[in-house]
Formats: structure tokens, sequence, C-alpha cells
């Protein structure tokens, strides 16, 4: 799976991370609803921490390192927890930097999951009104490029996390 992300991609949030950006939603959502929501999404993390779990890339834009939802302290914890995450060896996580020249994509977040079967791919977009899921041959194809773009000006793994560890230094 890869992913693009101009937020902390949902498989690698902290919970007071969430819970924080969730606070921001318009409408609002009532107590319950971010629970339930935060619940959900920790639930779904399990798929990076199972016995066998499948290969993830996380592109981020630096944009999303500097946001602080919850404050500076959930904000370095995020970050810490980034940090960790990178070292496992099926997470790989690439910052395209403010330094890059320009980037192709529009800023929403799109999760293309692909496995053994190219024809069961399939490209999830977050958007404003909800998910919108793809899985025409011409979309994959399009999704796909945008992605091996972007993954062309992104920072390496060694210079993203030395990024981050920047950020947190500078909290």
């Amino acid at each position: 799976m890869v992913a693009l992300a101009i937020h902390i991609p949902a498989l690698l949030q902290t919970t007071d991370h969430t819970r924080a950006m969730l606070r921001e939603a318009v409408p609002a959502f009532r107590p319950h609803q971010i629970e339930h929501r935060l619940s959900h999404r920790i639930k779904r993390q399990t798929v990076l921490h199972c016995d066998n779990p499948p290969p993830y890339t996380a592109l981020l834009h630096e944009a999303a390192l500097h946001i602080q939802y919850g404050g500076p302290d959930t904000a370095r914890a995020q970050l810490a927890h980034l940090l960790h995450l990178s070292e496992e060896e099926h997470i790989t996580l690439r910052v395209i930097s403010y330094r890059c020249s320009g980037f192709p994509g529009n800023g929403q977040t799109i999760n293309y999951v692909h496995g053994a079967d190219a024809h069961l791919d399939t490209v999830q977009l977050d958007t404003h009104h909800g998910c919108d899921f793809l899985d025409a041959q011409a979309q994959l194809t399009k999704y796909r490029t945008v992605l091996d773009r972007m993954e062309a000006v992104a920072l390496k793994p060694e210079a993203s996390r030395d990024l981050i560890a920047d950020i947190i230094r500078s909290l």
C-alpha cells in the first residue's frame, strides 16, 4: 500500500493526535462520535502490527509534520511515533520537503492499495464529503503515475527521519 497525505496518515496516528484532529471536523462531531471514530481508526492500525504485515509506504508533505494538533506535546509525541514506526522493516516513510520545486496532485489524501492480483488494485481518495474508491484501469494508471512522481521528489527515508527529528527539536 502507498499513501500520500498532507495529514499524518490514519494508520500512523497516535490516539491523542487523532482525537485532537477529529475535534476540528466540520461539522463538529459529538464526543461519542469522536471516540467511535478514534476506536475504529486505532483498530485499523493493527494491519501494520500483525504477524505478516503488508509493506506500507507513506509519502507525507512536510506541512503535515508542522501541524500541531493538540499542541506541542501532542505534536512531539506524534512525530516521535512516526520516527519509531519508520524504523519498522515493512514501513517506509518519505517526506516531500518544502524545498521541493513542486509535485503533482492537489494535496488530497491518496491511498493506493495493491497486491498480487492487479485487477483488485484500488485507489481511495479522502475528500471532504467522504471517501471515493476508484478501480478503473485509467484511474489506477493516473494515480500510480502521480505517486511515482511524488516518490521521485520525496526525501529518502533516512533524510526524512532526520527532518522529522529536526522538527521535534524545534518544538
